[in-house]
Formats: structure tokens, sequence, C-alpha cells
């Protein structure tokens, strides 16, 4: 099958990994030029197996109205006249029920569990390296409350038979000795051991140059303007160029702007961009750096040991398709890592922003629409690089008519009705 995916991140990239190994003949086609230029290329650098929960959760609502006045607030919001914002953001909040929350991390734990398995696979099968390490990711508790809290984590993580670890300050220095020099800031930690970190921009072009050799075209530096469909079919796509594409089928993996290609053809997808930011800083003291991945609750910042580089990730921004670099959010970076893992040269630092695509429920939409042979995976807010190789072989099962190793009927646009 002649099979057309839009998007070159790391969900675009995957995706033709594993179709290609399914036999079919792959295009890729990205306006940028190259893979992962966009909100792939300076993520917080966690795979977060275990680590993965939907923002939408109980309390959150009242935590918003605090956070609105705290000088480093994780979440910020921009609001303005956007009926698209709107209907996320209320979708968003009716998914902030114990009920809805358990739900949902159940759901995001299964695909990221077969993430974990088929990530370890891919690795195996292509020795692609991208500055990898499998030591886990500490979330980081400063406040008695925050230890309580993490009590429904613990709960969903135990029915979902993912392991953890719940540690008081002193097993927190054991994973991360840097701490030490901090130790009366924090009172404990969850520890997720089978999380990993990496650089995600390293891993999607290494990837990508796995699938060149496997047969997959990339088709770089093309605007897409929109879908070929005839007769309920998608047929193919259109460019800037005027060209059009002819598939078999179409895939559509172009994260925030996903929902953007398909409005015309009266798909109401709920996927809406927040914004985050990330600090790559070079490692000067390697003793008050981390050796994995510690999550700052407090601030939900994502601090990442990358080599010779800390990655520092994290905050939601909800001000629609708007790519600044606000001063204000860069502060909030620094305060959380300089306030940790003083160990690098903040100076030197690359500031970056990047549009994640997010669902109200925290679960990417992966398979078929009411269009035939149009295909999405997409939507998967913080936690592309953690669910794009089990995301990707999901798709791979749906075209090619396959039934996948795990349950996937609450993964489709379908879970949200008409």
């Amino acid at each position: 099958m002649k099979v057309t995916i839009l998007g070159a991140g790391v969900i675009g990239v995957t995706s033709a990994y594993y179709l290609a190994k399914a036999g079919h003949q792959v295009t890729v086609i990205d306006r940028q030029s190259g893979p992962a230029l966009e909100t792939s290329f300076a993520n917080a650098g966690e795979v977060s197996f275990g680590y993965c929960s939907p923002w939408a959760a109980p309390g959150i609502p009242r935590k918003a109205l605090k956070w609105l006045f705290m000088e480093h607030a994780p979440l910020v919001l921009r609001p303005k006249v956007d009926y698209a914002m709107l209907s996320w953001m209320v979708r968003m909040l009716l998914n902030c029920t114990s009920e809805r929350y358990a739900i949902n991390k159940s759901r995001m734990l299964r695909l990221a569990d077969y993430s974990r398995v088929s990530l370890a696979e891919l690795r195996a099968e292509t020795s692609i390296a991208y500055d990898e390490r499998m030591q886990g990711t500490l979330q980081l508790f400063r406040t008695q409350a925050q230890l309580d809290a993490s009590a429904k984590d613990v709960k969903a993580l135990a029915a979902d038979g993912i392991p953890y670890d719940v540690l008081d300050r002193e097993g927190c220095i054991r994973m991360e000795p840097a701490l030490r020099h901090v130790s009366d800031k924090i009172v404990g930690g969850l520890l997720t051991p089978k999380d990993e970190t990496g650089d995600c921009f390293k891993f999607t072009n290494a990837l990508a140059a796995k699938c060149a050799s496997m047969g997959v075209a990339f088709d770089y530096g093309r605007q897409i303007k929109g879908l070929v469909v005839e007769a309920g079919q998608a047929k193919g796509v259109v460019t800037d160029t005027g060209t059009v594409l002819l598939s078999d089928a179409v895939v559509v993996a172009l994260g925030s702007y996903s929902p953007l290609l398909l409005k015309p053809f009266g798909i109401k997808l709920p996927v809406y961009p927040v914004k985050g930011y990330s600090l790559t800083i070079p490692i000067t003291d390697a003793s008050r750096a981390p050796e994995s991945t510690v999550m700052d609750e407090t601030y939900k910042i994502a601090i990442t040991r990358l080599g010779d580089r800390i990655r520092v990730g994290g905050m939601a921004e909800i001000s629609g398709y708007t790519n600044d670099l606000g001063p204000a959010r860069r502060k909030t970076l620094e305060h959380s890592v300089s306030d940790l893992f003083p160990g690098g040269d903040l100076k030197a630092a690359n500031y970056w922003s990047g549009l994640r695509p997010m669902t109200p429920d925290g679960t990417p939409v992966i398979g078929a629409t009411n269009i035939r042979n149009l295909f999405l995976n997409t939507g998967h807010g913080t936690l592309g690089w953690t669910m794009s190789t089990g995301s990707a072989r999901v798709l791979t099962d749906v075209v090619g008519g396959r039934k996948a190793d795990i349950d996937v009927s609450d993964l489709s646009l379908s879970r949200y009705g008409r």
C-alpha cells in the first residue's frame, strides 16, 4: 500500500518506520528542512512510561486559580476570542473528576507501557544512539501535601502493574546524589524506574536515516495545503507546489496543526496547542547535575541529564498558535533548575518553545476517521516521544487491517462521539 504521512516529527517518523517495516511504500512530507524541527526538537528529554498522567486531574481547577497569582506558575492562560480554545478548556474541565482521571490515566499507561516494550525492541533492531539513559524518573515533592497527593498516582500505577517506589528524602538522594546539596528543600519522591531519558531530536533524526535506508521517501520544505477527498475517500495531498500526491492511505501526524487541516472536511479533532518551554544548559559541575530525570512537582518542570547537557522543560501556556519566547517563562525554568541542580552554565543556555498537541483527556487520537483511507496519529501532548513507538505500531495495525496487540477501542476519534 502507498502511504503518505503528513509530519516528520517523532510521531510521523516512528509511524514511517513501522509502516515501512510492514511492507508499505511510505512518503513523509514536512514543511521544515528536516525531521524533528518543531515540537520534537528540544522537549524535556523524558520517556515517561510510568510518569504518565493526564493534565485533567481532580483539584486542577482549584490549583489553576492559585497558579494565576504565582510568579513561577506551571500554568499560564492568555485568554482570547477563540472558540477552539474555549471548547477545549471546557472539555478538559469536564475530565477533572476522580472517575475520569482514573479512566484516562489507565488508558495512557496502557499505551505508554506498550511503547516501553516497543522502544526497547526498536533500539535492539536499529542500534541507534541518542544520549539515552535508563535510570528512571524521580517525581520530587517539596511538601508533605504533594507526597500525600501522590497516592492516587500510586494506586493507578499499582492497578496497571507499573513498577514504582515511594521514597523518603534519603531515598531521593540515593537516586540523585546531587540532591544532597539541597536536602532541606525536599520531603520525598515517587520513582518510576522503567522510565528513560534521551534527546528526542537525535532519536528522530537517527530513525529517519534508518527509514530512508528502508526506502522511505522524505519530502522536506513542502507546505501541506489540503487533502484530496473524493466520494468520502482520501485520495491524496495538495502541497504549495500544486502537486497532488496520490496515495492509498494518508496519515495525519501534524501535531497541533492537525485540526486545521481536518476542519474543512467536517472532522472536529479536539486537539489544541499547549505551549511548553525548555532550556538546554552545558554542564559545568557534574556533581551538581541530575543523573536522570527529576520532575519538580511544585513547578511541573522536568530536569533531565542529556550527556554533557541539562535539559529543563515544562510549563503549560494556553495562548493559541503563538511561539514567542517570553522572558518570564525563562526565569521560571532557571529558578527551578538553579534551586535544585546549580551545575550548569545558565548564561550559555539555549532557550526554546514548542506547541504540544493536547487532547482534553490526555490520550492521543490514533486510528481511522469517517473519511475512508484517512488516519490520525496525533494529540500526544507532553508525551509524544513516550508514546511514539506504541502509537506507531497501533497505527500500522489499523492501516493494515490487523488486530493490535493492545486494546485500541478507546484510542480513536470515535471516543468523543459525533
